[in-house]
């Protein structure tokens, strides 16, 4: 098989695949998730098994930990989830009310601005009613819709399944994989993939455990603060903060917004953002060096980049990809540009240097 073909036969295949994720995206989602489980939880697996525990009591005990560990911290979570949705639903007009306040001299500024034929269009109070409506019907919309409780239904009866069959056969289908890789690029091959492996496990074993522990810090640092929803708003502020910049940035203003709305003084204020800037310092200093480590190779920005692709083009299904498409493709990028520095496209026509010079003369 010559070069041309072999491109040929990898770009389709390739071509194929991406056809195939999209046609069925509405589907893989357990698929997915199962596998990153297995993926996350093979490590424990392979510990089980050191401990002279077969493979499959090693999956069983390891999976069901996993899951009574994220059901106690579901059944936790809900009560407190619940009560703030409670106080939500009680304190919003209120909070309502006090921005309409703050806003009228801006409004009022504006009106002067635009003119009578703008001033119908500034009717903050109609503007938020008319927010609530859509709001309240795309809740309606989505807790009533038949396919999203089939994917959640399928979510949380198919990946447990998926996850089992994967993590207890992983080292097999490693095994096989390997197997099927041409035997001239085979060592190439593996070498790329040892380099994923650890790129992913760095970035997502490692940022997980620092979003939860982020989730935590923030969660209790706001309760403590007085902050109103702090549990919720700390707890998505550390989960969303593998996305870089993004949990800080939106938790932060969030949380400022709500306490210059709920607290009268300046002092409740300052603490809501000495929170966190603590947890800012805290994952820059001591996390992000120790659990995460500085050779990941996935820049913030193209992880940002990834995740808004991934979602535009595969929706849920392109969030849970994101990082490890965007892991094996900088991974493979800069395999192919170290290949390219030192072929002759790169150095051809480059004159010899003094030494080599003084050397042929001589």
């Amino acid at each position: 098989m010559t070069q041309r073909e072999r491109l040929t036969f990898w770009g389709a295949l390739l071509i194929a695949l991406v056809i195939a994720l999209y046609v069925l995206k509405g589907v893989l989602v357990p698929f997915v998730a199962g596998m990153a489980i297995a993926y996350f939880l093979d490590p424990l697996v392979d510990r089980c098994e050191r401990l002279r525990m077969s493979r499959t009591a090693g999956t069983t005990v390891v999976l069901l930990g996993f899951f009574c560990a994220g059901l106690g911290v579901m059944l936790l979570l809900v009560p407190l989830v619940q009560a703030q949705a409670v106080l939500l639903a009680k304190t919003l007009p209120g909070y309502l009310e006090r921005l309409l306040a703050f806003a009228d001299p801006v409004v009022g500024m504006a009106r002067t601005w635009l003119g009578n034929g703008g001033a119908e269009e500034l009717n903050l109070s109609a503007i938020a009613a008319k927010a609530g409506e859509w709001l309240i019907s795309v809740a309606g919309q989505v807790l009533s819709g038949g396919a999203a409780l089939a994917n959640l239904l399928s979510l949380l009866v198919i990946t447990p399944i998926v996850a089992f069959y994967l993590l207890r056969d992983w080292d097999r289908i490693v095994a096989a994989v390997d197997g099927w890789l041409p035997r001239a690029q085979a060592k190439t091959i593996r070498e790329q993939a040892r380099i994923i492996d650890e790129t992913l496990a760095s970035f997502v074993r490692g940022q997980g455990s620092v979003c939860l522990i982020l989730g935590g810090f923030y969660a209790v640092g706001l309760t403590l603060a007085g902050l109103d929803f702090g549990v919720i708003i700390g707890l998505f502020s550390g989960l969303i903060s593998f996305v870089p910049f993004v949990g800080s940035i939106f938790g932060g203003l969030l949380s400022i917004g709500l306490a210059a709305m709920q607290f009268d003084s300046l002092t409740p204020i300052a603490i809501v953002a000495a929170v966190f800037v603590a947890g800012q310092a805290i994952e820059g200093n001591f996390l992000t060096p120790n659990l995460v480590g500085e050779a990941v190779g996935l820049h913030p920005v193209w992880v940002i980049f990834a995740l808004l692709a991934g979602g535009a083009l595969f929706g849920f299904l392109g969030i849970l990809i994101a990082v490890p498409v965007a892991a094996v493709i900088g991974v493979l990028t800069r395999f192919a540009l170290s290949r390219y520095l030192v072929s002759p496209l790169h150095l051809h026509g480059i004159p010899p240097s003094d030494d080599e010079t003084d050397t042929e003369g001589r």
